[in-house]
């Protein structure tokens, strides 16, 4: 994972788009700088600023993302962002914003709001900036609306393609109902290993498990489902103790399709849950290379300085070879006559 520094982080800004796999990719780097959230948090305040109207809810899921994932890190985005959101939803409150966005952004303060990602004072406060000025864009935005319908009178085609193509939008965003109409909410907080394999195990006991009861559906009669089978029906006895068997087949299916719903919900959470902590394990492996890069670098220099050194105390003279003032050994000085003779 990259050092920091704010010119990466506007490279990683500017390369933002709303796929999940980049907003995660950020937020996972934002996390594990957490020590620079002050700076982190006011670079990304300009860039949302300066962004164009389009790209400020991708800046937003953003923020999100990284407040919501490193609550167990720290409380340092939570605070940073905190300190700063009044002026971002005033600014966004104050421009003219797409349906989109603004559903995106309320659709936001509202998770925030049911998961007390901040207390309901501040959500109330945000929320109120943010829309204090939205019954003048949409004033706005029908006279857009109603010029633009002027124009293109001329074009029935045209006119009918826009409307479909709005219907086409809105619908799909209703489908997805989610934070972003392009990606999947951020991963909760990862599970504790004990938990993670509570839930495997439970899906051991799950119905596609128990062969006893798919043996005995795999072993009903043929003229409990089929109708046709019915016309060999040759009294009334007959027809009621058939009548017994099918109701016993409909309770022992109701009782196993119900519990396959149960293990379907089972397994979807299980999903959720592995991919919360495979992400976080993830997330502690980038971490963990890494501070093993930082230290190779660091053993590389120490093995640097201690060669240079090595090498320095071979060129050093060999005291043990020198002559010894003690034994005499040394020539006598020139005396002054000695020197100008």
């Amino acid at each position: 994972m990259a050092s920091f520094n704010e010119d990466s982080l506007k490279k990683k800004l500017d390369d933002l788009n709303m796929s999940q796999q980049s907003i995660q990719t950020v937020s996972l780097w934002l996390i594990h700088h957490k020590k620079h959230a002050h700076t982190v948090v006011n670079v990304w305040y300009r860039e949302l600023i300066a962004a164009t109207d389009s790209r400020k809810l991708t800046f937003m899921y953003l923020a999100n993302d990284v407040i919501q994932n490193s609550k167990k890190k720290g409380p340092e985005y939570n605070k940073e962002f905190g300190n700063k959101l009044g002026k971002v939803f005033e600014h966004l409150g104050g421009i003219r914003l797409d349906e989109k966005s603004v559903h995106g952004l309320n659709r936001l303060l509202t998770v925030w709001g049911e998961r007390n990602v901040f207390d309901h004072e501040k959500v109330k406060l945000f929320t109120k900036n943010l829309n204090k000025g939205l019954k003048i864009k949409e004033g706005g935005g029908k006279k857009r609306q109603h010029g633009s319908k002027h124009k293109r009178e001329s074009s029935k085609k045209q006119r009918k393609e826009s409307v479909e193509s709005t219907d086409s939008s809105r619908l799909r965003r209703e489908s997805e109902g989610d934070l972003s109409p392009q990606t999947t909410p951020p991963p909760s907080d990862p599970p504790e290993p004990e938990q993670l394999i509570e839930a495997l195990q439970e899906l051991e006991s799950a119905a596609t498990s128990d062969a006893v009861v798919r043996e005995k559906i795999a072993s009903l009669p043929d003229e409990v489902s089929d109708v046709t089978l019915l016309s060999k029906l040759q009294d009334l006895n007959a027809a009621r103790a058939l009548s017994k068997k099918v109701e016993d087949a409909m309770a022992m299916l109701e009782t196993y399709n119900k519990r396959l719903s149960e293990e379907m919900e089972a397994r979807k959470m299980v999903a959720r849950m592995l991919h919360d902590y495979i992400t976080y394990q993830k997330d502690l492996l980038a971490q963990a290379e890494e501070t093993l890069e930082e230290h190779r670098q660091k053993h590389n220099k120490v093995k640097k300085v201690r060669d240079e050194l090595k090498a320095h105390l071979q060129n050093l003279p060999d005291i043990s070879k020198l002559p010894s003032i003690r034994t005499g050994s040394l020539a006598p000085l020139p005396s002054a006559g000695d020197l100008f003779t």
